[in-house]
């Protein structure tokens, strides 16, 4: 990808930043989140604990032998299909190594498996010319529609649930 520390436009700028992408039980989101939290802020301008979610999905593997579920599941065979719900929990940090040897330790920590699927990417992040008291009409403040609805999210989580057990 280019080097775009140079871009500056009207409307803002971007910063370097590592993309980490964890894919997890829909219910271990929070707790995910919350150990990270202790060692970073997860800041997107002047917010913090940004974090994008995927909707509920599948996840499947074969164990080999020798293997977490093969030691611990009494009757499951190495090789036998497992698959189970998944989401995808995507966080951005600065390009750091300190910060982000930090942030995988907080991770793996709390993560339910003992080789979490976790990808890391270098990406850009867009950082806006930012203004709260905007007049611009396309502003949710502005715009006559407020803020959008907000997820409750333990219903969600269930709806989810239910949704991936009836496919």
């Amino acid at each position: 990808m280019s080097d775009l520390s140079e871009y500056k436009a009207k409307s803002g700028r971007f910063e370097p930043v590592w993309t980490i992408e964890i894919q997890t039980l829909p219910e271990d989101t929070d707790r995910i989140l919350d150990a990270v939290m202790q060692v970073h802020p997860l800041s997107f301008g002047r917010y913090q604990r940004n974090a994008s979610i995927s909707a509920t999905g599948k996840e499947t593997s074969q164990p080999e032998p020798n293997s977490t579920t093969t030691t611990h599941v009494d009757g499951f065979k190495a090789g036998m299909t497992e698959t189970y719900p998944m989401v995808e929990l995507k966080i951005s940090i600065e390009r750091n190594l300190h910060v982000l040897e930090k942030v995988m330790d907080a991770i793996l920590h709390v993560h339910h498996y003992e080789e979490p699927v976790i990808f890391l990417r270098e990406d850009w992040a867009s950082r806006a010319a930012y203004n709260p008291n905007s007049t611009n009409p396309n502003r949710w403040w502005n715009n006559g529609k407020g803020m959008p609805e907000k997820w409750d999210e333990p219903e969600r989580q269930e709806a989810s649930q239910d949704k991936i057990l009836r496919t």
